[in-house]
């Protein structure tokens, strides 16, 4: 049982305990927050839409006619005329058969995922998938392939060993903590090529990039390649609610398998009518999404000149600034309050240890001058809170510049000790942990495996001929773990947040707990007990 008190103590103690701020008024540019007047810079309102006059005036609308709730799940009587008509216009939005509704992006994940595989089949999930696919992996007993991020030669080799088991590759469209994209017409590809289907969430593609604001499917022209696009109605378009698009005999299947449908109440039709009208001005208005790209980069060169480590070619409006360090991007938060900015420090779990963040959204309703402040007030922030934005750059950039040694070499570079000397694996494994500096070795991953690559693990450098940069970690209770980076290539970005995660503790009076997949490193094929 877990013992709350001290897991509450514990995750104050680790930096990693949160709270929830209070916004008086609605989503917009500027909100009153837990009292105090600040420029809005971490909200999902990507195109200023919960607050635009025509949208509340729909949502008042239906509140009177059809009334707050739907009072029922979809196959009881919970679907109503305007749950129809929005289903209707986001499948030709979306230039599908179908489309169906689901109370929230969540559910939308987690019913679209467990009702596409089953035990003793795999599922192939990117890392650094948002967790309601990571939920819908583990509740669909599938045995699970994580593969690298982004890494398709991963993924292809996680493809050949499933022998013919593969039911779907599942990822994000735009991954909504580093705003990067899936490198969808490989997935495509690959997808085809296994004869496997593609489930694509478009989340935080849909309203922010694409032809008509349509997703980062279609930006890439891969429209008739995924099987499924999941999309979010409280981002982009400015409601509270998800859909599923597909064809006709995907959505029927849907409707009698997903358990999150089945078993849910219908989305309340204030919130349907809603992202009726918002759909409606991004079709007729498709502008805003040049706007919100507009201003996307014109946050990125602001924060650039102010020293700040961004990657100038994205065009998604999510724009990380990686600090490392928990505490230390939450003081850059509070210091930014202070300034009048709200940027949310975002924290483990919900991003890799070691790469905790200010998160920064973008929204096409800002003004250009409130992203120049902005960032200037970010900037005084960091600096104030203990770092320039400058020295973040440089860490960063030393990341980037360890050298990986020869497979099998077993040899690591100390990277913290002055005198740059060379230390066996072996002999820092047995250093008495609290000696060992915090930050052990530099190196390459695959020598921690055996002098022969062929024994590296799953998906590891070794397998595809190229070896990856490596630094081990001392975690400062007697364990080693190993942090991963990809070599810096065509401006890559520094910190792409890919990590074995340390081992799961045991207790020896405890019979080992099964595994659960997202607690394995990347590579790994877990196997859930039925």
């Amino acid at each position: 049982m877990i013992e709350i008190e001290a897991r509450l103590d514990e995750l104050e103690q680790l930096g990693l305990a949160r709270r929830t701020r209070l916004v008086s008024g609605p989503q917009g540019p500027r909100v009153v927050l837990d009292g105090k007047p600040v420029l809005l810079l971490c909200s999902n309102n990507y195109l200023g839409l919960a607050d635009h006059p025509a949208v509340r005036e729909a949502a008042a609308d239906a509140a009177m006619r059809w009334g707050v709730g739907a009072g029922a799940s979809r196959l009881v009587s919970g679907t109503m005329t305007i749950h129809r008509r929005l289903e209707e216009r986001l499948a030709a939005f979306e230039r599908r058969q179908a489309a169906l509704l689901f109370g929230s992006g969540y559910l939308a994940n987690v019913g679209v995922v467990s009702a596409l595989a089953r035990a003793g089949d795999v599922v192939f999930s990117d890392e650094l998938n948002h967790a309601s696919i990571v939920d819908g992996c583990r509740l669909s007993r599938a045995d699970v392939f994580i593969y690298e991020h982004g890494d398709v030669e991963h993924l292809e080799w996680g493809l050949r060993e499933a022998d013919g088991r593969g039911a779907l590759i599942v990822t994000d469209g735009v991954f909504s903590m580093d705003g990067d994209v899936a490198p969808l017409p490989e997935l495509v590809e690959l997808a085809q090529r296994y004869d496997v289907r593609l489930v694509v969430d478009e989340a935080h593609g849909t309203g922010t990039l694409g032809p008509g604001g349509r997703g980062a499917v279609a930006e890439a022209g891969c429209e008739d390649g995924v099987d499924v696009i999941v999309g979010t109605l409280g981002k982009a378009l400015g409601s509270y609610g998800a859909y599923v698009a597909c064809d006709l005999q995907m959505a029927k299947y849907l409707v009698n398998a997903s358990r999150a449908l089945i078993y849910s109440t219908a989305p309340g039709p204030p919130a349907v009518a809603g992202a009726l009208a918002a759909l409606s001005l991004l079709e007729e208005q498709p502008r805003r999404v040049e706007k919100l790209q507009a201003n996307a980069a014109l946050l990125r060169s602001e924060l650039a000149t102010a020293g700040f480590e961004v990657d100038a070619d994205a065009r998604t409006p999510i724009v990380p600034l990686v600090f490392g360090e928990a505490e230390l991007a939450v003081r850059t938060c509070e210091k930014a309050l202070e300034r009048g900015v709200f940027a949310q420090a975002i924290r483990p779990p919900t991003v890799p240890l070691g790469s905790s963040r200010l998160r920064l959204a973008v929204m096409a309703s800002h003004s250009k001058s409130e992203l120049r402040d902005a960032a200037r007030a970010l900037a005084q922030a960091a600096t104030a809170a203990g770092i320039r934005p400058e020295e973040l750059r440089r860490q960063h950039a030393a990341a980037q510049e360890l050298e990986p040694l020869p497979a099998g070499d077993g040899r690591f570079r100390d990277v913290d000790d002055a005198d740059g000397r060379f230390r066996d694996f072996a002999d820092a494994v047995a250093a008495p942990p609290r000696s060992r500096p915090a930050a052990v070795v530099g190196g390459s991953r695959d020598a921690l495996g055996a002098a022969d690559p062929s024994a590296a693990p799953p998906g590891d450098g070794a397998r595809r001929g190229r070896a990856r940069p490596a630094t081990l970690w001392d975690d400062g209770d007697g364990e080693l773990w190993v942090e991963r980076r990809k070599p810096a290539a065509g401006g890559a970005r520094p910190f792409d947040g890919e990590r074995d995660d340390r081992p799961a503790r045991r207790d020896a009076q405890r019979p080992p707990a099964p595994a659960i997949f997202d607690a394995e490193a990347p590579g790994a094929l877990v196997e859930h007990a039925a």
